[in-house]
């Protein structure tokens, strides 16, 4: 690679050296510690690759490093130990950088701290690009607010905006400069449920007819398997999965994944006999919908909460054995205090690490 080509691609260090990868990012043994305590929490060791043209998820608990590795991803904190690598160079930090920052991704927060709360949609959309031609920077903000489903907003202040209109402006703001990568930090956190469908909509069919690639961070995972092409999960600062959001889904290596992603029933090898599991192995996850249950005077289990999930009902049965979680489609068959067996659909039970 040519030094002009170098500076065309990616910004860079004198001396680094550029390292040839068919992914547009990689993440490598990275880690950072919130203090200098030796036993404190943080980021360890976390290595994983992200491609052009995808979306990526970084989920897990509070506090378990996921807003962290977004801003080490950025190149706003330093690490520790290990690197980031964006299209083969180095991500350069603060240490580096009078200004931090990459200038080929763009962060847009979960607070919108970037928008000028006091200007209009249109004057915050199109403050991010020069003046040099003023007919280009006018269609590229009409464009891009079309885009985002604001055009109609563009004359609005931001202050009297709704949270989800405030998240489409400031992703609006991000775009606008064509980044080839969008982080997102809890981007669906403020918006309520209607609008977050929308707006996963809209970004997944972006990421599809352009050349962006998106990392968000959510604590929720339900908000995120639609739409990510892979999850990285962290626990406790470290990385316990990395992979097809449908793959982990149905094969969760672990309790702690397959109760985050699924609300999993996690049974011991004698509560799997109890329910004729049959399967190699000391504890298994069992998915509340791969549970069926019937009404019987004589039933094994008692139901003893009924929850209206909308489409379905949640109910939790117990008996002196164990408590199970199960999604039932028919409403208003089953109440509190009702017997009911349960039968488990074939080969729908995981042998599981309990990590």
């Amino acid at each position: 690679m040519s030094s002009s080509s170098k500076k065309d691609s990616c910004e860079f260090l004198p001396g680094d050296t550029f390292v040839a990868d068919s992914s547009l990012l990689v993440v490598s043994d990275l880690s950072r510690k919130y203090s200098d305590k030796p036993d404190s929490d943080g980021l360890k060791s976390i290595s994983f690759s992200v491609n052009k043209n995808e979306i990526t998820a970084i989920i897990g608990k509070s506090g378990s490093g996921k807003s962290t590795l977004l801003r080490l991803i950025y190149g706003l904190f330093e690490p520790d130990a290990g690197e980031v690598r964006f299209e083969g160079w180095r991500v350069i930090g603060p240490a580096d950088k009078l200004i931090p920052g990459h200038p080929s991704m763009r962060m847009v927060s979960q607070h919108f701290d970037d928008l000028n709360t006091f200007a209009n949609v249109y004057d915050n959309v199109a403050s991010q690009l020069s003046n040099e031609d003023l007919d280009l920077k006018e269609k590229q903000t009409l464009l891009t607010l079309k885009r985002l489903r604001i055009d109609h907003l563009k004359n609005q202040r931001i202050n009297d905006l709704s949270g989800g209109e405030k998240q489409r402006v400031a992703i609006a703001r991000a775009l606008i400069t064509q980044p080839k990568m969008l982080l997102m930090d809890e981007p669906f956190n403020q918006i309520d449920a209607a609008f977050r469908d929308e707006l996963q909509r809209d970004l997944k069919e972006i990421v599809e007819e352009t050349d962006l690639s998106v990392i968000l961070v959510s604590h929720d995972p339900s908000e995120v398997l639609g739409m990510a092409n892979q999850l990285v999960i962290l626990k406790d600062g470290a990385l316990v999965a990395f992979g097809d959001p449908v793959a982990l889904y149905n094969n969760p290596p672990s309790k702690y994944i397959a109760r985050m992603l699924a609300k999993s029933n996690i049974l011991s090898a004698d509560q799997a006999k109890f329910l004729n599991v049959q399967q190699e192995g000391d504890h298994f996850a069992i998915h509340p919908e791969w549970i069926k249950v019937r009404a019987s005077k004589r039933g094994r289990f008692e139901v003893k909460m009924v929850l209206f999930r909308g489409f379905y009902e949640e109910l939790i049965i117990h008996n002196p054995q164990l408590s199970l979680r199960v999604y039932h489609m028919k409403h208003g068959q089953l109440k509190r205090g009702d017997r009911v067996n349960c039968q488990i659909l074939k080969s729908s039970s995981i042998s599981i690490s309990l990590k």
